[in-house]
């Protein structure tokens, strides 16, 4: 197994910390500690965890997923070690694996670096909105086709996929036998504040991945979990034997804080207030630039992502905006689509503004 180079983790694993502007985060401004701090906090001994998750944490979990029980979930270091665990359990050399386009490149980079052939399903610029083509879905599955991967909300369009929609993916997998592998990293931050509905209940072999970084402002707590039928989880667990075993006790004991049901709607809350009220000072800026970006306004997360009509590629755009102005956006080139952008909104609004005038600059020189 050769692992191929993960670019947009290692771009911004590289400049996020070195810049000074980073537009390139995902997420909305972190929470503070202070915001969690439990009075008995102090008392908690440093041991070795639950390697799956602590029992009560699993079960504030399960609660989010109607149905569902403390055997059907597994706690990891971040939704990233649950897509990776999944993708390894699941693919094998020679199997097929289509997946949703665009979205976060790590599913595609594990599966084709376990030797499965892995095949791109574009979501597609319909009335207004960013919509799955079910149709070449139809036509890219196969008996060989073991697993259908798919973000929703999506990144970096942010678009929401209609029940319907959900329901036909589920038919067309159910006629293969193929898993579907949901990452719902975003549920919770939508403009609407209608919770975006899971595919939990919707089908047999269906996990679900999700964690805390991007809706609830915890990535520092480095926790996700994997939902599914209770014997595949079993097999999951196996596999995160061989990887970071378990979660940070600390990590564990916050977590479960954080989805106490009160405290959980109210960090909700306060993330869909930060999104509401900073789109538009993109959409303001995007605007400023006449017929230079196209952008289909997101339902979800805080982050848009915006075509551009101009001869250059987007890897060399955004590594001008990095070097000249020290501001870091993400080329479409790490989605799989060049001419497009990704920019976070979901950080200080000064940041953000300070950013996107800096970006300007360099698109003057650039048309």
């Amino acid at each position: 197994m050769r692992i191929e180079v993960f670019e947009l983790e290692r771009e911004q694993s590289t400049w996020e910390n070195l810049v000074k502007y980073n537009l390139a985060e995902s997420g909305v401004q972190p929470m503070r500690v202070g915001d969690l701090l439990l009075d008995d906090l102090r008392e908690e001994r440093l041991g070795y965890p639950q390697t799956n998750g602590s029992v009560k944490l699993r079960k504030r979990i399960s609660n989010l997923y109607p149905g569902a029980d403390v055997d059907q979930v597994m706690v990891t270091n971040g939704t990233a070690e649950a897509n990776y665990v999944s993708v390894w359990n699941l693919v094998e050399p020679q199997d097929e694996v289509v997946m949703m386009l665009p979205n976060y490149m790590q599913i595609w980079g594990i599966a084709r670096s376990l030797g499965a052939e892995v095949k791109p399903w574009s979501l597609q610029q319909v009335d207004g909105r960013w919509a799955p083509d079910l149709e070449e879905l139809e036509g890219l599955i196969s008996d060989r086709t073991r697993l259908i991967a798919l973000c929703n909300p999506n990144n970096p369009t942010g678009a929401v996929l209609t029940q319907d929609e959900m329901g036909a993916i589920c038919k067309l997998a159910g006629r293969v036998g193929a898993w579907i592998l949901s990452d719902e990293v975003y549920q919770g931050a939508e403009l609407s504040g209608q919770t975006t509905p899971s595919f939990y209940g919707r089908y047999d072999r269906l996990l679900v991945n999700c964690g805390l970084s991007k809706a609830y402002g915890l990535p520092g707590l480095r926790i996700g979990w994997t939902v599914g039928p209770p014997e595949k989880i079993a097999q999951l667990w196996s596999y995160k034997d061989y990887t970071t075993i378990g979660p940070g006790i600390l990590s564990d004991r916050l977590a479960r804080a954080a989805l106490e049901p009160t405290r959980r709607q109210k960090i909700l809350e306060r993330t869909r207030e930060i999104i509401r009220s900073q789109l538009p000072i993109i959409q303001d800026w995007a605007k400023q630039h006449g017929e230079l970006f196209s952008m289909i306004p997101p339902r979800a997360g805080a982050i848009v992502y915006l075509k551009y009509d101009l001869a250059v590629n987007s890897s060399v755009l955004c590594r001008r905006v990095r070097d000249e102005k020290s501001v870091l956006i993400v080329p479409g080139d790490h989605f799989g689509m060049d001419h497009f952008v990704r920019i976070g909104y979901g950080g200080e609004p000064d940041t953000l503004r300070k950013g996107l005038s800096l970006f300007s600059e360099v698109l003057e020189s650039a048309t």
